[in-house]
């Protein structure tokens, strides 16, 4: 009893510090991008006259309409393509256990340790042989590969968790490998997809590296690789780079706010069937 009253003290202790250390450095950003566009923010401290203005400014001249259409294009073809290849092979590979599916499952688990930052550069000369330099493109293939592993793992775990019997079922009534894919364990999987296509699109949207080392055009990056463009503009502003920044991540804080429910439903069935 004492064992699990002091795990629980020490959880929520390791939790409130976590939440403290996530939570500080955006209410920092928030009162840093509030004070005047030509001074230097010293610690956090709500501004005396917030400059609201700062937004709009940063706004229009980071030209953040015009990125935002760019990674919106890319998370259009990034996240349903991902998802798309993800689902079949995780069924094909947790669920029909295709020939070879435990080496193949071992090849795409390989890919989760390799370090991003040392393939860059061979992907650099990669996309320049492929003529997509400079494009959305160069983005978009890179990321969907560099995603398929762990995508692969999250759905391989989720079909690994349908009980066998369902899968019998279909069968006795008659239901084709497609049929049973589609109609059955398809709905089954809407928690598990909607959990990963929140997690791809987080990771897509910050993307920074890539559309900086692959695109020089900042309006054809996403909107965190365009950031640098921010600070070229205004290097000497950190209010407006603050309020940049806070632009930008929005987008990925307001998507998991509306789908956080069914986030964490996704992760807690594989401890509630275990």
């Amino acid at each position: 009893m004492i064992t699990t009253l002091s795990e629980k003290i020490i959880g929520r202790a390791l939790l409130i510090v976590a939440v403290i250390c996530t939570v500080l450095p955006i209410l920092s950003m928030f009162s840093a991008s509030l004070e005047p566009a030509d001074t230097t923010p010293l610690g956090l401290s709500w501004p005396k006259d917030p400059q609201w203005g700062n937004y709009k400014e940063a706004f229009s001249g980071g030209h953040v309409l015009e990125l935002m259409k760019s990674s919106i294009f890319i998370v259009l073809l990034v996240v349903p393509v991902t998802l798309l290849f993800a689902t079949m092979a995780g069924y094909a590979i947790g669920k029909m256990k295709i020939r070879g599916h435990s080496a193949l499952f071992f090849f795409f688990l390989l890919g989760l340790t390799i370090p991003f930052e040392s393939i860059i550069v061979p992907l650099y000369y990669q996309v320049d042989r492929l003529h997509l330099l400079n494009t959305q493109l160069a983005i978009v293939f890179p990321l969907i590969a560099l995603f398929m592993p762990f995508s692969i793992f999250w759905m391989r775990a989720h079909f690994l968790r349908i009980p066998s019997e369902i899968s019998e079922a279909a069968k006795v009534d008659g239901a084709s490998e497609f049929q049973e894919f589609r109609r059955i364990h398809m709905p089954l999987a809407i928690p598990s997809l909607s959990a990963l296509a929140v997690i791809i699109f987080i990771w897509t949207w910050n993307q920074f590296i890539l559309g900086v080392v692959l695109i020089d055009d900042p309006l054809k990056r996403t909107v965190a690789g365009a950031l640098t463009f921010f600070q070229g503009q205004y290097w000497i502003s950190i209010p407006l780079i603050s309020a940049s920044a806070l632009i930008i991540i929005a987008p990925s804080l307001i998507l998991f706010l509306i789908f956080q429910r069914k986030f964490i439903s996704s992760l807690l069935q594989g401890a509630i069937k275990a």
